[in-house]
């Protein structure tokens, strides 16, 4: 009915799609190319190549099209005869767009694997650190989170705590299964078990210490998301920063946070 079966290419871009949702798009017959590009280099980027499984990338550069990784932020760098000369009338801010040797700074962090294919995993702005010292990329874990099955929303933050902490906004079904003991329960476990499956996939300064589970949901009207749904890192962390050390010494895995 959808026509899906008559689907010679389908595309994504914009945001990464979750790997699994990938994976069943491809058991439906139907490989989704990911691709990646921004206005300041006309789009012309990087893209994965149909017929090949590259999923979890967007795949390598368009012909003509240089990338690099730089080696201290991990910012993915960019080059062709595609990108801007500059923003109209912004000097100072096309300046800081470019490096000293002419590349776009995309403002996004990645790495680049061993068939060159670009692997995008958050933005470099979003980087904290840990009071360890050590950086984390909140996106890729988030990404992790986000797959269960009770979770509309979450953001990961930590700067200067020993280890990182996810806050996971609950969805309606979730939210009115809260409500009973019995049930709150064996979501509590649940969301116990699912925090350990995401650990075990990180690296141990990237470990979350706990799951901070919160029941009011994150709106454009209360200005904790955009009117695209991204959630606004800078107002989570006004509204929820100052109980970040107390939730970290408790010694608790899950957290029930009451507005």
């Amino acid at each position: 009915a959808l026509g899906l079966d008559q689907c010679r290419i389908a595309a994504g871009g914009a945001a990464p799609m979750p790997l699994a949702l990938l994976q069943w798009y491809s058991k439906l017959g139907i490989d989704i190319n990911e691709g990646y590009g921004m206005t300041e280099n006309l789009a012309v980027s990087h893209i994965t190549v149909p017929g090949q499984n590259q999923q979890g990338s967007v795949g390598p550069a368009y012909e003509g099209v240089d990338h690099r990784i730089d080696p201290q932020s991990g910012e993915i760098q960019m080059r062709s005869p595609a990108v801007m000369l500059g923003y109209y009338k912004e000097p100072e801010q096309s300046r800081e767009s470019f490096t000293a040797d002419g590349w776009l700074r995309t403002g996004d962090k990645g790495h680049i694997d061993a068939q060159g294919n670009l692997h995008i995993t958050g933005r470099v702005k979003d980087l904290f650190k840990t009071g360890k010292g050590k950086y984390v990329a909140p996106a890729p874990i988030e990404d992790k989170l986000g797959t269960h099955e009770a979770v509309e929303a979450c953001v990961v933050t930590g700067a200067n705590l020993g280890q990182p902490l996810g806050i996971v906004m609950l969805n309606a079904d979730a939210v009115a299964q809260a409500a009973n003991a019995g049930q709150r329960a064996q979501l509590e476990t649940s969301l116990t078990q699912h925090l350990k499956t995401v650990n075990a996939t990180l690296d141990p300064h990237e470990q979350l210490q706990c799951i901070v589970v919160v029941t009011t949901p994150w709106t454009v009207e209360n200005d904790l998301i955009t009117p695209t749904f991204k959630v606004k890192r800078n107002r989570i962390e006004d509204i929820y920063a100052a109980n970040y050390e107390r939730w970290e010494v408790s010694g608790k895995k899950i957290i029930w946070h009451a507005p």
